[in-house]
């Protein structure tokens, strides 16, 4: 029996199936794994494997500028709550998490209109959000795909994302002899996406 692996990006679906005030749970994660299965086209394929790629929160310190004080990262309720989803998944049938990690890069400024009478805004320590990298997910997503292709594996990729720099690894899926069909979950794809993915399932 021929088999398949679903691959997930894991920043992507918890914007998809939570929000700021109601996170995605791994039980949220598990309920769309099991619509997943069910659709038609992976009727009679064995799951290999799901892999789902995110990256460890952030918990170092950071002294913010304008007298705003040392910001202790690891203590935010953010951190928690990915840390208990971290757990949570690999409790999950088949379930194999791919760990990146999370970089500080400074402060920015916060997104906010700027006054059409004034010549200069003041600005303050609470004016300022940091800026946080993502480093070596999307790697681990492409490394992962040439191995189960040049491995024979698999003969079937389940994408889970919506960024078009995963073209690059779903053309290589395909050009080694893979099927790879990408759940975009309602996202609107760019078109190279569409055209690299053997099916788009719509499924949300």
């Amino acid at each position: 029996m021929s088999s398949y692996a679903i691959l997930v990006d894991g920043g992507f679906i918890k914007r998809k199936l939570g929000s700021a005030r109601a996170p995605m749970t791994a039980e949220n994660f598990e309920a769309f794994i099991d619509r997943l299965k069910a659709e038609p086209c992976l009727q009679g394929l064995r799951l290999h494997r799901i892999y789902f790629y995110d990256a460890l929160p952030f918990e170092g310190e950071a002294k913010k500028p304008l007298n705003g004080g040392k910001v202790n990262f690891g203590a935010s309720p953010i951190v928690a709550r990915s840390k208990r989803l971290h757990v949570d998944l690999v409790r999950v049938p088949y379930v194999a998490l791919r760990m990146g990690e999370l970089g500080f890069r400074g402060w920015q400024l916060k997104t906010m209109p700027l006054p059409e009478e004034q010549d200069t805004v003041e600005i303050t320590a609470a004016d300022l959000v940091p800026v946080i990298q993502q480093k070596g997910v999307d790697m681990r997503l492409g490394l992962d795909i040439a191995a189960l292709t040049l491995k024979d594996q698999v003969k079937v990729i389940v994408l889970v994302a919506g960024d078009s720099d995963f073209v690059p690894a779903m053309k290589f899926a395909r050009r080694e002899g893979a099927q790879l069909f990408l759940a975009p979950l309602g996202h609107g794809i760019k078109e190279p996406m569409r055209e690299h993915a053997d099916l788009v399932l719509e499924i949300t």
